[in-house]
């Protein structure tokens, strides 16, 4: 089983396992710039993609495919405030955004997220946050999948496999408070 089958054979397992344990997941939507219909301004807002489980830099969609995490904003609706950073000012601007797409004020939603290529990976030894590492041969055996889960630092890596069961686990059966 080369790298490839292997990662998405433990991303379907995972997707399977959250689904049974009915674990708590979120919006994935696309953000739609302003723009002009017929003349007609349109405010920015965000579209309707589908559901992830996010996993740290991860998110699993329910029929299993991997994308990296990109941003997350929690919907809420635009009011006029004193705005002092722009930094504040595009955040509070994409959870209006949220709310004009039919996100409901307070849901979280994930968007400008990457999706996974795991032929990519396969080919450049790197795809999204995930990086390959070890000496395998054409057919990729023997190669180790890490998971970067700190885009900064190249060396927070972790193995692929641990860090998918860890996040699950957790996502599956939160700690009591949490």
């Amino acid at each position: 089983m080369d790298v490839a089958e292997r990662v998405q054979a433990l991303v379907a397992q995972a997707a399977e396992r959250l689904h049974a344990a009915g674990a708590r997941d979120e919006a994935l939507a696309e953000f739609v710039a302003s723009r002009r219909v017929l003349g007609i301004p349109r405010a920015e807002r965000m579209s309707r993609a589908g559901r992830v489980w996010r996993l740290g830099v991860l998110l699993v969609t329910p029929e299993g495919d991997l994308r990296g995490t990109g941003r997350v904003v929690r919907a809420e609706p635009e009011a006029r405030r004193s705005i002092t950073a722009n930094a504040v000012a595009e955040q509070r601007a994409y959870r209006a955004a949220a709310v004009r797409g039919g996100f409901r004020a307070g849901e979280t939603v994930n968007f400008d997220t990457v999706a996974i290529d795991l032929d990519e990976l396969t080919r450049s030894r790197a795809s999204g946050p995930l990086v390959l590492d070890g000496s395998g041969d054409d057919s990729g055996e023997g190669e180790d999948v890490f998971v970067r889960w700190s885009p900064t630092d190249p060396t927070a890596l972790a193995p692929f496999a641990r860090y998918l069961h860890e996040r699950v686990e957790l996502l599956a059966h939160p700690p009591t408070g949490a």
